[in-house]
């Protein structure tokens, strides 16, 4: 058990929220709220600077949400624990959200120490569903395959067009580790083991329209 506090990042676009949730949670000995940030690319650019341990992510932000800012702030951190902060209890934004690398879903209106009791969650490595949120993932019987994010879908496209990883890593300015690593989950999630097979999946879902790439 460490004494060093746990490093918070709050993204939030309304400032009183923010506010709201930093006061809470410097409350407690073992939090730092290292920084507060209304935009979610203002957290992306100063990711380094702020070197949070955990961020509380909003989803409905201007200019980006929070699930395009997850997916970014993850390849370039991928050791952060993402927690979003919302008041969408919809099964959609939840599994949405946890697709997406979050490894907690906290609804706004729950008591203050849930807050907490998630922070500790997803430091422990353990992923966090508050109850309402847990409430409304049901387990479908139907359709068990995992949907491809959208830097996911981003990432088929350029491979489908013939690209390595070296030219999707230049296109996108990631690494090419982090490609390699969206094309395993990719592959995966799709139960596709080659690339012949993006390919072939691309073209047959429309993922290859409108772009003039030809085979």
């Amino acid at each position: 058990m460490t004494s060093t506090p746990v490093k918070i990042l709050i993204v939030d676009d309304h400032p009183m929220v923010a506010e709201g949730i930093q006061s809470i949670l410097e409350s407690y000995d073992d939090l730092s709220v290292v920084g507060t940030c209304n935009a979610a690319k203002d957290a992306i650019e100063r990711l380094e600077e702020f070197d949070p341990d955990v961020i509380l992510m909003d989803l409905n932000m201007p200019e980006m949400g929070g699930l395009t800012a997850t997916e970014i702030l993850l390849e370039k951190r991928p050791g952060t624990r993402i927690l979003v902060l919302s008041m969408h209890d919809s099964p959609e934004y939840i599994s949405s959200a946890l697709s997406h690398g979050a490894m907690g879903y906290v609804l706004k209106d729950v008591p203050t120490d849930e807050i907490k009791q998630a922070i500790d969650a997803v430091m422990a490595g353990q992923r966090y569903l508050c109850t309402g949120a847990k409430g409304s993932l049901e387990p479908k019987d139907g359709d068990a395959r995992e949907a491809l994010t959208g830097r996911e879908q981003t990432i088929l496209l350029q491979l489908a067009q013939g690209k390595s990883n070296k030219d999707v890593a230049l296109a996108l300015d990631i690494s090419v580790r982090t490609v390699e690593t969206h094309r395993k989950n990719i592959k995966r999630k799709l139960g596709i083991s080659s690339t012949a097979g993006l390919t072939r999946y691309a073209l047959e879902h429309g993922v290859l329209q409108g772009t003039g790439a030809s085979f």
